[in-house]
């Protein structure tokens, strides 16, 4: 029987910082992150653009939810939105604790499947909202590995 440390979790949320990120301050959140979700053993992506955040954090479930706790409170972004949760048995990004890209105004608008926003979609029809990160996550996975 699985506990719940062994139930893992991919969750995806979006929120809007309360202050701008400077590509400096942007690597040094960058840093702190990768260190703490290493010990956490968490693993995903972070989309910053025009003041926003995308991420998909996965792991352990507790570690998740805890992390989540913790970004709640946190003053530097508001606006949390939990857009998809899912139990997951494999992940989509292991070798990340924490993949990043910072996709300025005008980078991406002209790629296939770019969404500005992730505001029109409804939490309550996940195939839409599934299907908007899948790509998402698919974007991301092919720049990283031209990089």
């Amino acid at each position: 029987m699985a506990t719940d440390e062994d139930q893992m979790l991919s969750l995806v949320y979006a929120s809007t910082a309360t202050q701008p990120f400077s590509d400096d301050d942007l690597t040094a959140l960058l840093a702190v992150c990768r260190e703490n979700n290493a010990r956490a053993q968490l693993t995903g992506m972070l989309v910053h653009r025009d003041g926003r955040f995308l991420q998909v954090l996965e792991g352990p479930e507790p570690a998740v939810r805890e992390l989540m706790d913790t970004l709640a409170a946190d003053p530097r972004h508001t606006g949390i939105r939990v857009m998809f949760e899912e139990p997951i048995r494999e992940r989509q990004f292991a070798a990340w604790t924490m993949g990043f890209e910072r996709a300025d105004t005008g980078s991406a608008a002209d790629l296939d499947g770019y969404r500005d926003t992730f505001d029109d979609l409804d939490r309550d029809d996940p195939t839409a909202t599934m299907r908007a990160l899948q790509e998402l996550a698919r974007w991301f996975r092919s720049r990283a590995t031209r990089s």
